[in-house]
């Protein structure tokens, strides 16, 4: 038994041999809970650090932990944490927030470009037998058209510079930004860019403020045939207003990675015109998963062993 004690309290990635190298290293050891949720919060209740991907700990469950002294999750979100609930009880909370950013804002210019050039919708035609453009008008050429970006984080930035390659004109709204940022014009509210543009790509953190902040009301400020884009966090985004939005002919295409529930009722998602959902993988790479368990293991090492963490979260 090592001098640290270290719960997994989710395993999701195919081993955790990197993770375990680097805490047995320094003196830990790696313990992968499983069962019930009783079961994890018990098996976590001594422990000196906690990795976690997506189980939830709130404010009760983390005033269970007796010893830990950092939940250090391996994705950039943290709204699985009570943030403010562990500091409190002098619990670091830290995340990756740069490790898979090339693959999202990849997937997201993905589902942009599947969505305006309409790919799923000519393979159909090809798979029926027809060869034609008919069914695929109108296709606009990608400098006739606005990109508008909701957040402007290392993501968001990742997708303006390949956008802006393709020669789409560019966006912003982030109440963060004070200026233009390069190549792109900030627009100081929600309204004005979803007005603006042709395509939506969300790129937000879930908050309080943000959950929902895609409805119906925003949906009808679109511009007809726009498309809507969401590779952040499902509940920015309302599934059924989207899906209503699509049947009605109001929106041409929405390409969501993420959706609220995860995984959606697939029976509500069959024949919906102009959909493209993909099951939350924006951010896979084999070398993302093996950056994020390498750093997320290192910010416990660091917490046991009182050196600076890389990444310290703060609450919203």
């Amino acid at each position: 038994m090592g001098t640290f004690r270290v719960v997994l309290t989710d395993q999701v990635f195919p081993d955790t041999t990197i993770e375990r190298a680097i805490i047995e290293a320094a003196g830990g050891s790696l313990e992968v809970a499983s069962g019930s949720r009783e079961e994890v919060l018990r098996a976590a209740e001594d422990a000196d650090a906690l990795l976690t991907t997506y189980f939830a700990l709130a404010r009760e469950d983390l005033a269970r932990l007796r010893h830990c002294r950092i939940v250090a999750r391996y994705g950039i979100g943290v709204d699985n944490v009570d943030v403010a609930a562990a500091l409190e009880r002098g619990i670091a909370v830290t995340n990756v927030p740069d490790y898979c950013i090339e693959e999202v804002a990849a997937h997201a210019l993905a589902l942009t470009l599947a969505l305006l050039r309409r790919v799923p919708q000519g393979h159909a035609e090809v798979l029926a037998g027809r060869w034609r453009v008919d069914p695929l008008r109108p296709l606009r050429r990608p400098s006739s058209l606005t990109l508008g970006l909701v957040g402007y984080g290392r993501i968001a930035r990742r997708v303006a510079e390949g956008a802006r390659a393709l020669g789409l004109n560019i966006v912003v709204h982030d109440p963060y930004l004070s200026a233009d940022p390069p190549g792109a014009r900030r627009l100081g509210s929600l309204e004005a860019l979803l007005e603006a543009s042709d395509v939506v790509s969300v790129h937000c953190p879930l908050t309080p403020e943000t959950r929902g902040l895609i409805g119906p009301a925003e949906l009808a400020r679109m511009r007809p045939g726009a498309v809507l884009v969401n590779t952040s966090r499902g509940p920015l985004v309302q599934l059924p207003a989207v899906i209503q939005a699509l049947r009605e002919g109001r929106l041409a295409g929405a390409g969501l990675d993420v959706t609220d529930p995860e995984p959606p009722d697939p029976t509500l998602l069959r024949d919906v015109p102009g959909l493209l959902v993909t099951p939350h993988v924006a951010y896979y790479s084999e070398e993302a998963l093996a950056e994020s368990q390498r750093k997320a293991a290192t910010q416990v090492v660091k917490a046991m062993t009182g050196q600076p963490l890389d990444y310290p979260v703060r609450p919203s």
